[in-house]
């Protein structure tokens, strides 16, 4: 079995195609989105999900989120007793993911497409792929985010000629692709994005209002305090939420045992936003700039990301285009489930026979070289592309470079991915050396072949026409990790402790009920000791029953204290 999922910086969701359509699969809570979050509890259990979330605030030390921003780098995170990569606690709530499909499925998954931002740099791809051989799932493809929720607008739309623009602002990124959808035929024109633009980013603005707000009388020792900033971090979200639909939000953050309030105004959070607003601008006109298309020439403008809920921004997207953007997609779900369309395409569904995808290359990939300089000098470490960014993928290109100095025995090509002029600026992706004969400079011509395809598979390949030499680098995994260092992981990861599937309602409610009671002081803190002790009670009996009823009326009374728990 086959799944599309996506895997995002805030919330995670997973699809099958089945019957004729993507249907998206529930978690053991019953929710589509389930929490990118990992924990570890204090009996040393492993939380994923919402379970973990909740104990964001209050064990801010034994919690990780937002960790896919740091995809592709070696930035570890400690739970418990060992570091966890960016992809190992990836592939936990891949895992999570995997056995919620085939506990509402009935069958073993396998195999996954897994989303990306479409401006994932290779290193990030291939941690991507990584983290979901990590889960125990052969990743068939990586799917750019908005060429996934193209497919989950177009899919409806296949006997018409539209184009369009994907605007997809998630969590931690923002990407742009232009799209035109033609006799079935979904066309990927250009991509652009920020990959350090998203809600969190928001999140850190209203978090900054509260901390000048109250900075006089928290002092110094707020600044570095872990748990303050988490609760911040927490009510900053719950706020910005609130003022996607209300003009006022009233953030309340509970410090050594003292509540601090503050309101918030959509008009003050759109001013102090000012300047992530204005990074929206450059990747639509880049896109539209290499897609060759103005915007008049665009049919629909489509949202996709949870961000996209902030008024402000569809304010900002409303100006940029002079129009309103389309509304009759689900912003959270898109991605998953365009990700399950591409799954029923690898799976060579027959109601899916007459539809073709096509995707373009995010970055320009080439190689260093060098030049004369106007005084004659040799200036060296310049990037040279050979596969331009947003070429149709698969791709294949070469390009004839020539010898510098006279009697050179070898040229070195460094393999980079990137837009600057210097290399040293770009993603470094390898290197492939071939010896040359030793003639006088400019007489011996090397011929670089680049050949990319869809899955990001890069082959380099390297010849001297007069000797008939060749060389050949493939990019694979720029860390080597080879079929036995993942089994290695894989097993390390397994031998996690990790609870019983049955019980994952009971700790969701428990770390909500835990958070809620450090988060709130006086009789509302006493009447949730009360609400803690009597569904312990409840759990002790261990009747399934009368647990449903108990967890019921616990969270119902969460609810009355704190509104609604949101994904």
């Amino acid at each position: 079995m086959i799944v599309g999922i996506d895997l995002g910086t805030t919330n995670s969701a997973i699809g099958v195609w089945r019957d004729g359509e993507a249907q998206l699969i529930p978690n053991s809570l019953g929710h589509y989105l389930t929490p990118s979050a990992v924990g570890i509890a204090d009996d040393g259990a492993l939380l994923v999900g919402i379970a973990a979330r909740e104990r964001q605030s209050t064990h801010p030390n034994d919690t990780a989120t937002a960790f896919k921003r740091y995809m592709g780098s070696q930035k570890a995170t400690r739970l418990g007793h060992r570091d966890f990569l960016p992809e190992e606690l990836s592939a936990l709530v891949l895992r999570a993911l995997r056995a919620d499909a085939e506990a509402f499925l009935g069958e073993l998954v396998t195999e996954a497409v897994i989303a990306v931002p479409a401006y994932f740099n290779d290193k990030q791809r291939k941690a991507t792929r990584r983290a979901g051989e990590l889960a125990g799932l052969k990743v068939e493809r990586l799917i750019n985010e908005p060429t996934a929720a193209a497919l989950a607008y177009g899919i409806g739309e296949r006997g018409d000629e539209v184009r369009f623009l994907v605007f997809d602002l998630g969590g931690g990124t923002f990407d742009v692709s232009v799209l035109e959808l033609f006799d079935g035929v979904v066309e990927v024109r250009a991509s652009a994005g920020d990959n350090r633009l998203g809600g969190e980013d928001f999140n850190d603005v209203v978090v900054d209002m509260l901390r000048r707000r109250f900075d006089a009388e928290w002092g110094e020792a707020a600044r570095d305090d872990v748990a303050l900033r988490q609760r911040l971090r927490a009510a900053a979200e719950r706020g910005r939420r609130e003022l996607s639909e209300k003009q006022t939000a009233r953030l309340s953050v509970v410090w050594k045992d003292k509540a601090y309030e503050h309101e918030v105004t959509a008009e003050a959070l759109e001013a102090a936003a000012e300047g992530l607003l204005s990074r929206l601008r450059d990747p639509v006109l880049r896109s539209l700039r290499d897609s060759d298309l103005r915007i008049g020439a665009l049919h629909e403008i489509v949202l996709v990301g949870g961000a996209t809920r902030m008024p402000m921004v569809r304010k900002a997207v409303t100006r940029m285009f002079g129009r309103f953007p389309a509304a009759s997609i689900n912003v959270d779900e898109a991605i998953a489930r365009g990700a399950a369309v591409q799954a029923g395409l690898k799976a060579r569904d027959a109601a899916l026979n007459e539809v073709v995808l096509t995707d373009v290359c995010p970055y320009s990939l080439g190689v260093d070289v060098g030049e004369h300089g106007p005084n004659g000098q040799i200036r060296t470490g310049l990037f040279s592309p050979i596969i331009e960014r947003n070429t149709t993928i698969p791709a294949s290109r070469v390009e004839s470079f020539r010898t510098l100095r006279s009697g050179q025995r070898q040229i070195e090509f460094g393999v980079y991915q990137g837009e600057a002029r210097w290399v040293a600026e770009n993603i470094k992706l390898g290197d492939v050396m071939i010896p040359i004969p030793a003639r006088p400079a400019g007489e011996v011509e090397v011929k670089c072949r680049f050949t990319y395809d869809i899955n990001g598979l890069l082959e380099v390949d390297v010849e001297v026409p007069l000797t008939g030499e060749r060389r050949q680098l493939v990019v694979v995994d720029e860390e080597n990790v080879d079929d036995a260092d993942v089994a290695t992981r894989r097993a390390a990861l397994a031998q996690l402790k990790v609870h019983p599937r049955d019980e994952a309602r009971n700790r969701a409610a428990m770390a909500r009920a835990g958070r809620c009671y450090e988060d709130f002081i006086g009789e509302r803190r006493d009447y949730v000791a009360r609400l803690i002790g009597q569904f312990e009670s409840v759990l002790d009996r261990q009747d399934p029953r009368a647990v449903v009823l108990a967890r019921g009326e616990l969270l119902a009374a969460l609810d009355q204290l704190e509104g609604e728990s949101f994904l």
